[in-house]
């Protein structure tokens, strides 16, 4: 690529998250019945039993005024329960429902697949490459 393409860097990344979540949202709704952001929801909340609506904000890097009506949908759904945190009193515990779970095993052959188109776009190395890129600028000035 010509040297005055780095100067198109952020761009390019907009542009290739923005094809890469539609192209997972379609394939993670047909497979699972959920969007991407939901499924990143959800394996949150399987991973870290008693996890809060606010910790889960911090865990999606989302503001608490995107989560809430991300666990909306989630609990309208059935996929997550909310109940009384057992210390906070304004805070909610969110559970994963069978529904939920079931969400997510449904979703798991769909991403390995769409993970394995990307290591044959990208290679090996540059898969391993361009993940180690990403997880970098993702904790870049946090």
């Amino acid at each position: 690529m010509p040297p005055e393409s780095d100067h198109r860097l952020f761009f390019l990344l907009q542009r290739a998250a923005h094809t890469l979540r539609l192209t997972a949202d379609r394939r993670c709704l047909a497979a699972a019945g959920v969007t991407t952001a939901q499924l990143g929801a959800l394996f949150a909340v399987q991973d870290q039993p008693g996890l809060t609506q606010q910790q889960l904000a911090r865990t999606l890097g989302l503001r608490q005024s995107a989560v809430t009506p991300l666990v909306g949908r989630l609990t309208a759904a059935g996929l997550v329960t909310k109940s009384a945190h057992p210390r906070e009193h304004r805070a909610v515990v969110l559970e994963l429902t069978e529904a939920g779970a079931a969400a997510l095993h449904a979703a798991g052959p769909e991403i390995d697949r769409f993970n394995a188109e990307l290591r044959d776009l990208l290679g090996d190395d540059g898969f391993a490459q361009a993940s180690a890129a990403m997880h970098k600028l993702a904790h870049w000035h946090s």
